[in-house]
Formats: C-alpha cells, sequence, structure tokens
C-alpha cells in the first residue's frame, strides 16, 4: 500500500486569500448573480497530494491487531509483463543444482594379505591323518593279516570302540584339513578369501601353500589387461552422433573392492566406458592428431575416476575407430566432399591469384608494357581465365 505526500506547500487559489481577493471581479450589472452563484456552491476541499513522491507502508502495520496473522499462499514465480512494454514474462531462474555426488567406498574394505601357510605344513599333517588311520585300525585290529604280518607288530585287537572311533574321526580330520587345504598360487593370479560373507584378506603368492578349507575362495585375474569394444554410441563437438570403438587398458588393483564392492566388474567398466563415451565429446573423424590425443585423454580421466573407487586402474581409453552413426553417415559425407571441394576451390582460387599478379608485376616493373587502368583490368582479367581454363584442364 502506498501514499503520496507532500513535503513542499503549494499556494493555490482556494488557500490563500490574497488571491481569492485579486479574482473578485469588478462591480457590474452581472455581478450579484454571480456572487449568489459562489455562495451557494460548496467549498472546494484542500489538496492533500501535491507531488510525486510515494513512500512504502510495511504491510505488517496494518494487521498489528492481529495476534496471528494467517499465512498467505505463494504464487507462482512468474513475473507478468508490464502493459505498453512489450516486455515477455520471465520466469525466476531456478536454483543452481549442486555438485556432482562423488563415489565412494566403503573404507574398510581395503584389500590385504591373508595368512597362509607353506605348503609343506599341509602335507606333513595330511600325512599325519593317514598315518593315524592306519595306526587306530592296528589298534583296533581290523588291519588285513598280509599288513599286520608285514609290519611285525602284534596287534591288540581291542576292537572298534568309543576311543577308535574318536581316533579315525581326530586322523581323518586332520588329513583331510591337511590335504583339502593345499592350493597352488600362481602369477598374475590372486585368491579372495571370505568366511562366512566376511573379507579375510588377499594371497597374492606363488607355489605350493596351505590355505584353510573352510574359506571360500575366489580366482582374480591381476595381470594388465586389455579389452576391444564393439562399436559405442558417442557424440562429436558439435553435437553429431558418432559410433567409436575405443581400446582400454586396465587392471585390478584392488581384490577385495573388485570382488566384494560391485557385482561384476568387468561389466562396470563397460558401463563406464560407455557414459564417458557420452560425456566427453569425441572428434569427427579426420581430425587432426592433437585434437584426438586431447580426447582420448579426457576419456581416460573420466573412466578412470569412475573404476577407481571400485579398485580398477585405468591406464589408457583410446578411440580406435570413429565413423558417423549410421542415420547420419550419407549426409555427413556429402557435408564432408562439399567442405573438401570448397577447400579446394578455395587452393586454386589462391593460387591463380597469385600467378596473376605476379605475372602483372613483372610486366609492369621491367618496363615490358606500360598499362593505364582499363589496360591493367582487362589483362588481369584475361589471365585469370587463362589460369583457370589450363588448371581445369590439367586437373588438381
Amino acid at each position: 500500500m502506498t501514499t503520496t505526500t507532500d513535503h513542499t506547500p503549494e499556494s493555490t487559489p482556494e488557500s490563500t486569500p490574497g488571491s481569492t481577493l485579486e479574482s473578485v471581479p469588478e462591480p457590474g450589472p452581472d455581478s450579484g448573480q454571480q456572487a449568489a452563484v459562489t455562495a451557494a456552491a460548496p467549498p472546494r476541499p484542500a489538496r492533500l497530494i501535491h507531488t510525486g513522491s510515494t513512500t512504502e507502508i510495511p504491510v505488517h502495520l496494518l494487521f498489528r491487531d492481529d495476534p496471528d496473522p494467517a499465512p498467505l499462499p505463494l504464487r507462482p514465480a512468474v513475473v507478468g509483463r508490464r502493459e505498453g512494454t512489450g516486455e515477455q514474462p520471465r520466469l525466476r531462474r531456478p536454483a543452481g543444482e549442486g555438485p556432482r555426488p562423488e563415489l565412494c567406498a566403503d573404507p574398510e574394505l581395503v584389500e590385504r594379505p591373508a595368512r597362509v601357510l607353506p605348503g609343506a605344513a599341509g602335507v606333513v599333517a595330511g600325512l599325519c591323518g593317514v598315518a593315524g588311520c592306519l595306526a587306530t585300525s592296528w589298534w583296533a585290529g581290523v588291519l588285513p593279516p598280509t599288513v599286520a604280518g608285514a609290519s611285525g607288530l602284534a596287534s591288540p585287537a581291542a576292537g572298534l570302540g568309543p576311543a577308535q572311533w574318536a581316533a579315525y574321526t581326530g586322523a581323518a580330520a586332520l588329513g583331510l584339513f591337511g590335504f583339502g587345504g593345499l592350493a597352488r598360487g600362481r602369477t598374475g593370479r590372486a585368491w579372495v578369501l571370505d568366511l562366512f560373507g566376511r573379507y579375510r584378506g588377499t594371497v597374492r603368492r606363488t607355489g605350493l601353500l596351505w590355505v584353510n578349507p573352510l574359506l571360500l575362495r575366489r580366482l582374480v585375474d591381476v595381470r594388465l589387461r586389455h579389452w576391444r569394444s564393439e562399436p559405442m554410441q558417442a557424440a562429436g563437438r558439435g553435437g553429431v552422433a558418432l559410433r567409436v570403438v575405443v581400446l582400454v587398458v586396465w587392471r585390478v588393483r584392488d581384490t577385495a573392492r573388485v570382488t566384494l564392492g560391485v557385482e561384476d566388474h568387468e561389466t562396470y567398466l563397460r558401463e563406464c566406458v560407455e557414459a564417458a563415451l557420452l560425456r566427453v565429446p569425441v572428434e569427427e573423424p579426420g581430425a587432426g592428431k592433437g585434437a584426438m590425443e586431447a580426447a582420448q585423454e579426457a576419456l581416460t580421466r573420466a573412466v578412470a575416476q569412475d573404476t577407481a573407487p571400485v579398485g580398477i586402474e585405468v591406464f589408457a581409453v583410446r578411440p580406435v575407430r570413429v565413423e558417423y552413426a549410421p542415420e547420419v553417415a550419407a549426409a555427413m559425407h556429402r557435408r564432408r566432399i562439399a567442405a573438401l571441394d570448397a577447400q579446394h576451390r578455395a587452393s586454386v582460387l589462391n593460387a591463380v591469384v597469385d600467378s596473376v599478379e605476379d605475372t602483372v608485376t613483372r610486366l609492369t616493373v621491367r618496363g615490358l608494357v606500360e598499362l593505364d587502368d582499363y589496360e591493367r583490368k582487362a589483362l588481369v582479367r584475361d589471365l585469370t581465365v587463362a589460369f583457370c581454363v589450363g588448371r581445369s584442364q590439367t586437373g588438381p
């Protein structure tokens, strides 16, 4: 709500007595009637608004008697156009979106070496279990007579009682644990050990090892690997649809995160490459070496940033084949031919102009001919036509 006030008084005929007296007409024949009309008319009210200055009154002062004012509904954030100005309605700009959340891995899920024993310990334990089974059989008197006679020891023939069965169980368990835990470590392979869903470590050692048979083993390839993709969708700098075949060089850096942090790390790598190709513009066919190297570095950084939290190390993402998508291939081929033709025509025209300029300059500098402006223009025209005809006949 606004009101208009005046800070400088203005003199008016109604408020200044002097002016009223001066405006009284001289006595005449109609002065009596004019005086009667003036006396009968109501007096004019004094002017309240004298200038164009305005003062705003806060809205809350109008409702200060109300202890709990009702909330006002918010209107749409659209500013209507001003009448007579031709201004279009303006939409309020939305608040800027925050930065893209970064992919964070589980800080506790980090590769660490597992506790394993040399393979000789497992072999010894297995042999001890076999020897225990044979000793228990001799104790119970169940060995064949030929084996008992060859040993030269008299069997006590105690029979199969609870003690014998307990001895059998212990010897068999020792043999199974000894031989069942034997494993052969190979170069470029690693085992991720898991016990009832809990990570217990990674084995990168080679040779004959003994690993707890109760642990679940998952074999992971930790060698340097490369993957050549099939044609994937991509976009050029101008938004042109492309099909790109990339060569990805990578390896597993953290076996724990690769195995337990993601369902399938190879599928995850493939999807990260596809997403990077859609985000990072790829140079169109025929681009220079520097532009292709810049696109390769940008792709490598994007894929490495997405795959690092899951334990994959990416060394390079190289586009090895770039071609236009089938739906735009024909149009882009025609556009490319037109650009090459225009470039060739421009080069031919530059060569012709240089040749004509050199010819005319030599003729005039050496004094072979003296030409005025008209003759010079005619000579330039004839030489240009001759050079163009000669180049068109000889070909590019």
